[in-house]
């Protein structure tokens, strides 16, 4: 399993019981700005932290990566903050 994988069935099992101080998944809002190209369709999306080595997140710190998927756990996206050019901006990952 990916870690995108193993962080998209994190994120949809936490979708009706979110976890840590910011309530992860909680909504992504897709930004035009960003450029950010989504690798699914739908008008409702969720991110959720995707750690190093397919670690399971579990409420601590999120870091700066997330993955998005749909609302019905269909892989949309992995982006992160670092090197975004807003503070709490997205840019993709590379090699997504």
């Amino acid at each position: 399993v990916s870690e995108a994988s193993a962080a998209v069935s994190g994120g949809f099992a936490h979708r009706n019981d979110p976890i840590g101080s910011d309530s992860y998944p909680h909504e992504y809002f897709v930004e035009s700005s960003e450029h950010i190209e989504l690798f699914c369709s739908g008008s409702s999306f969720l991110e959720y932290p995707i750690l190093p080595g397919g670690v399971a997140y579990s409420g601590g710190s999120p870091g700066s990566d997330r993955v998005v998927f749909t609302t019905s756990g269909t892989y949309c996206a992995v982006v992160t903050h670092t090197g975004a050019a807003t503070e709490d901006g997205f840019t993709s990952c590379e090699g997504d």
